[in-house]
């Protein structure tokens, strides 16, 4: 199969509900996590032109770095760190605003401003995080953590 990426424009919803499809059928029958994880990244990054898209894996009780789109990245969290860290911690989804007010944040990079992490739970535990930041303050919403908690629910693993 051809793996071409369609860019649609419109609403946020309008985007993604475009998006989430393409992203099952280019990753449909592949069983590789980290080559379906790099196209989930790539994908999420060419849609939305974000800073940063890219995943963290649990692995002896770290966050480790995953397949990603953007700049050289920070490698390994431990748990309750930054952004990352925390929603591993509280196996819960965070939207950050501003970065800087975050307590703890990790700068990996000064020109990331906002951010939002959404963990992949499996069986009940935190297995990994989709980390996505942007340069650009105050830039995702709950429409954001409704697809991207949809895109990891329903498409990864």
């Amino acid at each position: 199969m051809a793996e071409d990426l369609t860019i649609h424009t419109g609403s946020k919803e309008a985007q993604y509900s475009a998006l989430l499809p393409q992203i099952e059928a280019i990753i449909a029958g592949e069983p590789d996590l980290i080559a379906n994880l790099s196209n989930i990244a790539a994908a999420l990054k060419e849609q939305f032109q974000w800073w940063w898209v890219g995943f963290y894996l649990v692995k002896n009780d770290e966050l480790v770095l995953g397949p990603f789109q953007g700049p050289v990245a920070c490698t390994r969290i431990r748990k309750g760190r930054g952004v990352c860290g925390a929603a591993w911690e509280q196996a819960a989804t965070l939207i950050v605003p501003d970065v800087e007010q975050f307590p703890g944040h990790i700068a990996c990079s000064s020109f990331s401003k906002s951010e939002i992490v959404v963990p992949i739970i499996r069986d009940g535990r935190v297995i990994g995080v989709l980390d996505v930041d942007s340069e650009k303050p105050d830039h995702f919403d709950t429409v954001d953590q409704q697809y991207l908690e949809t895109l990891v629910g329903r498409v990864l693993f």
